[in-house]
């Protein structure tokens, strides 16, 4: 059995303990060229970036950033995470990752969502209210697309498409992963849809997540999927620098940052406390913060649970 460590980020701009100031969103987004590249020559597996429509993002286009990024490198596999489908065109989607996947020579994936944010609905024109059936319909579509040269569509929430030709193709298919935050009917349908699974461990013991995976392999196996093509992933946040401690410090202050924006927002969120941090990076906590020793530990924990 395999597995694969990779990195990701939103582009965020909240300030960091030394500067106390955010960073601007083009020197983010150059930095994440900067990023990608350096992770291909440390040997990492993957370099994911998530979308997202509001000021403390830099990101709204990461498949762009991907296809920057993928001149340069040689062996790292480049996703999003997430794209949030709900509010994309599927084919326009395709057709991106496609070209990141001809400029990379195969080392295209795409994590879609229905997205935690819900910035980019009003933007575009779509409805909350359509919510889980724009996912649905539309990721219906993509994989659609991925199957099959021409697209003959019929679709409620979506644009019809008469026997058009999409293109350029991926090779040997897209790789199409789904991140949930952990609902169990959403965990069934996508195995149902014989896709892979990302599940985004933002706070909380991570080994809660068990319960899920087994009821995902479970799904899997009723259905009768094909065992060889199952594949499971987690997604959490994550600080290294050598000094242990100094790691765990410098990342409050941004996570502190960012939860408490976000909780200004969201009822369901409450400002960030110290201890509540500190709970978050000790050993039973889902935020991975430290040396590289101390993290690389943690990981292991976790996969031997």
């Amino acid at each position: 059995m395999k597995i694969e460590l990779g990195i990701s980020t939103f582009g965020e701009t909240t300030p960091l303990a030394e500067t106390k100031k955010p960073i601007s969103h083009p020197e983010r987004i150059r930095n994440m060229i900067e990023e990608i590249e350096l992770a291909d020559k440390v040997g990492l597996d993957i370099y994911a970036i998530g979308e997202h429509h509001r000021e403390d993002f830099a990101v709204s286009m990461p498949e762009i950033i991907l296809a920057a990024g993928a001149v340069n490198t040689k062996n790292i596999k480049l996703s999003s995470a997430v794209t949030v489908l709900s509010s994309s065109d599927p084919i326009r989607i395709y057709q991106a990752f496609s070209t990141i996947d001809a400029l990379s020579k195969g080392r295209s994936e795409i994590m879609v969502g229905r997205g935690s944010f819900t910035e980019s609905f009003p933007l575009f024109g779509y409805s909350l209210k359509d919510y889980d059936e724009l996912f649905e319909e539309k990721l219906d579509m993509l994989q659609a697309i991925n199957a099959n040269e021409k697209l003959d569509w019929k679709g409620r929430l979506t644009h019809d498409v008469n026997n058009r030709g999409i293109y350029p193709r991926v090779e040997n298919g897209l790789p199409i992963w789904v991140a949930t935050g952990g609902n169990p009917h959403s965990i069934v349908a996508i195995a149902r849809r014989e896709l892979p699974i990302v599940f985004a461990t933002i706070g909380g013991d991570p080994l809660r997540f068990k319960s899920l995976v087994t009821i995902y392999r479970s799904a899997w196996k009723s259905f009768g999927n094909d065992w060889s093509k199952l594949r499971i992933a987690g997604h959490s946040w994550g600080w290294i620098e050598e000094d242990d401690q100094k790691a765990k410090d410098n990342y409050f202050i941004p996570v502190k940052q960012l939860v408490d924006t976000i909780a200004k927002d969201r009822r369901s969120w409450t400002e960030m406390t110290r201890e509540q941090y500190d709970f978050e990076v000790s050993e039973e906590g889902a935020i991975f913060a430290g040396n590289p020793e101390t993290v690389a530990k943690k990981l292991l924990e976790l996969w031997k649970d």
